[in-house]
């Protein structure tokens, strides 16, 4: 994101769209989890009533066993009368499989069974001191789920108990729990408080049933076992074939029983996953369109500062007649008016600026040129003045030719600088003695520096090195050198030269005691007409500078005012050798 344009559309997107998607994501959870909670409770709801009507089955069963053994004890009826009553209700309630009465000692002593019974009385340590015993659920030779309820009989003196038994026929819990439906996938489960399988609604699973299966063996039963602890009445959970399935359960109270609600939950949560694929892509288009508009109206918007942009850039390259369009009427605009405005003054104070220092330039110029050639000028005039006298005198005549042909070299050594800034000299290549070309120099210049009161010392390297150079440049710029560090330094000072091969660089050092040059003042002092003298041009550090980056050089510079100045030059050394020493050679 470094472009303008995309850090636009990212603040849109962020500014605008985040609260939108953060809006979007609570309310997809909160509407996932009210809805599972409502699904939940919707389930639970038909778990309940299903359970309040096994209830009521088992328990109307249950008071018609006590009506019966109440008509049997306590209208003191024979035992053939008994018996056909057994016989009569056993006729009467399909569900009654068989009903037999034991007395005290718990021998039979009627029955609705023409076989011998089948039935037993439960055992004390069992039942206690209840009144009403449900035994566990087991499976008749049908495969069929049944059980046992025994109804506590006493005596007209409450003396010995005896009890009616009855094999009571689950199999209309079956038809009862198949009619609990679900959806289309959702389906009930009964199973007893131990765990095991009544009834179960899903066709497939009946088998189950039959087979007597303990709970550990269907997935529900890890719902009924949290609900034995105190867990909550939900679960989610996967079933034998994978599927993740929803269980909610509800006690059947007289008997400890549970009945279990099971549906997919990719059923039973299809509404909230519809809606949160509605809202996700309610979301997610709203953020195309978002971002869409920004990314369009921020092109427009952003189109016209990065036109106010190439503009600056263009300015910032010199263009300076570039000129910005912005359309509108805002401050945008108003940037692109104030940005021409500021172009236009910008013109004006470049011509202006441009025109001072042409003036300033060309002022340099005259008064160097009156300073460098004015004396030469004066002294050739003088010198003809004196001839138009002396013409018949052959020594002033001889010394006459020298003082012109001397300040005509001055003034065609001025001459020369000034196109030498304009256009270099073409140098010659050769391979030069460095110390040799130094010492010659030096030489050159010690009267120089005995006039003015100071020493050279020449510390030459005894390596010897060599360059590729033009020996009458090198020469001028070594002088160049040498006669300004004679300027800067007063009398009794040194001026010291040095020579000394560096790896493969070849080095002179040209240091004096003088002045030195103010810290502000170095950065420009190789610059064109910059002089730290009171005259002159100031071109002789630039062409020293010029000659030496043609010769493949650098020269750097070191100050300080009050101790001195110290300039050093590097050339690339060469293994060649002038043509007259190899000749000696």
């Amino acid at each position: 994101m470094k472009t303008l344009k995309a850090r636009f559309v990212l603040f849109m997107a962020i500014a605008a769209v985040a609260p939108l998607l953060a809006y979007g994501f609570v309310s997809v959870r909160s509407l996932a989890a009210s809805t599972h909670e409502s699904v939940r409770n919707g389930n639970l709801h038909v778990a309940t009533r299903a359970a309040e009507q096994i209830d009521q089955y088992l328990t109307n069963n249950t008071k018609v066993l006590r009506a019966l053994a109440a008509d049997l004890h306590e209208t003191r009826q024979e035992l053939w009368q008994q018996d056909r009553i057994l016989k009569n209700y056993a006729l009467d309630f399909a569900e009654l499989r068989e009903l037999t009465l034991f007395d005290g000692d718990g021998r039979p002593v009627a029955s609705s069974s023409l076989a011998k019974p089948a039935l037993t009385p439960p055992s004390a340590t069992l039942v206690g001191s209840r009144d009403v015993w449900i035994a566990p659920v087991d499976v008749d030779d049908d495969l069929l789920p049944r059980t046992k309820i025994s109804v506590r009989l006493k005596s007209i003196d409450r003396t010995r108990a005896g009890w009616l038994v009855a094999e009571l026929s689950l199999e209309e819990l079956w038809r009862l729990v198949d009619r609990i439906k679900v959806g289309d996938e959702g389906f009930a489960v009964l199973a007893t408080q131990e765990g095991r399988l009544i009834a179960h609604g899903n066709p497939d699973e009946k088998r189950r049933v039959a087979g007597g299966l303990a709970d550990s063996e269907y997935a529900a039963a890890s719902l009924i076992d949290d609900l034995r602890a105190g867990g909550p009445s939900s679960k989610e959970y996967r079933n034998a074939a994978g599927i993740r399935m929803l269980g909610v359960a509800a006690p059947v109270g007289t008997v400890g029983w549970w009945v279990v609600v099971e549906q997919p939950t990719h059923e039973a949560y299809a509404i909230a996953t519809r809606t949160r694929w509605v809202l996700i892509g309610a979301a997610l288009l709203a953020l195309v369109i978002s971002v869409g508009i920004g990314f369009r109206w921020g092109r427009q918007f952003i189109g016209r500062i990065l036109a106010v942009k190439t503009g600056t850039q263009a300015i910032a390259d010199g263009r300076l007649a570039e000129r910005v369009h912005v359309d509108g009427a805002d401050e945008i605009s108003e940037l692109g008016t104030a940005f021409n405005s500021m172009a236009d003054k910008l013109v004006e104070l470049t011509d202006n600026v441009r025109k001072q220092e042409r003036q300033a330039m060309f002022g340099r110029i005259a008064a160097g040129l009156v300073h460098d050639i004015s004396h030469p000028i004066q002294n050739i005039g003088n010198s003809c003045k004196l001839i138009l006298k002396m013409h018949d005198d052959l020594e002033y005549r001889d010394l006459f030719r020298r003082t012109v042909d001397r300040e005509l070299a001055a003034i065609k050594r001025v001459l020369e600088d000034l196109r030498n800034v304009a256009r270099p000299i073409p140098l010659e290549h050769f391979p030069l003695d460095l110390n040799r070309t130094i010492a010659e120099v030096i030489e050159t210049m010690r009267p120089v520096a005995e006039t003015a009161g100071l020493a050279i010392n020449a510390e030459l390297t005894p390596a010897s090195p060599f360059i590729e150079g033009d020996v009458f440049a090198l020469g001028r710029v070594y002088r160049n050198l040498i006669l300004n560090a004679l300027q800067a330094t007063a009398p009794g000072g040194d001026v010291t030269v040095t020579t000394a091969l560096a790896g493969t660089r070849a080095r002179v050092i040209i240091a004096d005691t003088g002045c030195g040059i103010p810290a502000d003042r170095l950065p420009k002092i190789f610059d064109d007409f910059v002089t730290t003298k009171r005259r002159g041009l100031g071109l002789g550090l630039a062409i020293s500078k010029k000659i030496i980056e043609q010769l493949g050089g650098t020269i750097a510079v070191v100050s300080e005012v009050g101790r001195g100045t110290t300039f050093t030059l590097e050339f690339p050394a060469t293994q060649a050798r002038p043509m007259a020493m190899e000749a000696a050679g």
